[in-house]
């Protein structure tokens, strides 16, 4: 898990989902779990996508895909889930953000929501969003009081996600965690994107499937050539041939990626190369994507690539 070190997510709670009875995580700025399988690893990752998908209006959606919210419990010892996650606003302050769900009937209900902010210098809470069942209350801006909506509120939905724009923080924490991005391992089958030429366009990240990869490269070497030189830099260190990655057109507006090797007098293709290297460069690329965003979950990282 990669969280930028400005305005990061930095605390995780998680209370009654799957083996995490209990959890409590102190999120870094690169954070790397390691362990043995049926340890909850995955089902780390999956509370990082349940609670990204609260902020983007899929919380519904989500419960479904993990076969109901009661499936997901821990076994015998859960009656509901509670999950929460704060942010720093260096050096303002904390932004928590408190959900717990609870099973009704063959659903789910939202039992209580809280987004509360902790400003330097004062000592009383400051909430945003407080919810407890159907008493849904949240700070209107306009109004500078806390109200209750008077539009059709979505019990199967966070508040997070329904409320109006609220002030810079709550607005910056709810974008930041809605903009949350889950990678499984790369795609590396013949006919997968990354093997293929690429439209040239702008991109910031080299996409889930690789299908941004060459795009996202060609543009770092043009736009931001230190970020471009970090890679392959590391491609050198990872790959003693390695040389250096060209860029040739193969149509209009399509780019091939080659990958030159000292002492060859002719380059790879990206259909050529193992599915480690592809893998490794990627992986590399990512980390270097201006376009991180706040929270990135990487699945397996380590697939196909040598110890």
């Amino acid at each position: 898990m990669i969280s930028p070190a400005t305005s990061r997510f930095n605390d995780l709670e998680i209370r009654g989902f799957r083996r995490l009875y209990d959890v409590q995580l102190l999120l870094r700025p690169l954070s790397v779990m390691i362990g043995a399988n049926g340890t909850g690893k995955t089902s780390l990752l999956d509370v990082f996508s349940l609670l990204a998908k609260s902020a983007q209006g899929k919380l519904n959606e989500s419960i479904s895909e993990l076969s109901g919210l009661s499936s997901v419990l821990t076994y015998d010892r859960a009656e509901e889930l509670r999950l929460a996650i704060a942010m720093r606003d260096a050096p303002n302050g904390l932004l928590e953000y408190y959900l717990t769900l609870r099973p009704q009937a063959a659903s789910y209900a939202i039992t209580e929501e809280r987004l509360c902010e902790h400003i330097s210098g004062y000592m009383e809470v400051f909430n945003h969003i407080d919810s407890h069942g159907d008493d849904v209350k949240y700070f209107e801006v306009d109004q500078d009081r806390e109200v209750r909506p008077n539009w059709k509120h979505n019990p199967f939905e966070t508040s997070l996600y329904q409320v109006p724009k609220m002030f810079r923080q709550p607005e910056e924490f709810r974008n930041r965690l809605a903009s949350s991005t889950f990678y499984h391992a790369l795609n590396v089958d013949p006919r997968s994107p990354v093997r293929l030429p690429q439209p040239m366009q702008p991109a910031t990240l080299p996409g889930r499937n690789g299908e941004n990869l060459i795009s996202c490269l060609y543009n770092l070497k043009e736009a931001e050539r230190d970020r471009f030189e970090t890679i392959e830099d590391t491609l050198r260190a990872a790959f003693p041939r390695f040389h250096h990655l060209g860029f040739p057109a193969v149509a209009a507006g399509t780019l091939a990626m080659t990958w030159w090797e000292t002492g060859f007098s002719k380059p790879l293709y990206m259909h050529q190369l193992s599915e480690g290297t592809l893998r490794f460069l990627w992986l590399a690329t990512l980390l270097q994507s201006p376009g991180l965003t706040a929270l990135t979950l990487i699945d397996e990282p380590e697939v196909s690539l040598h110890p």
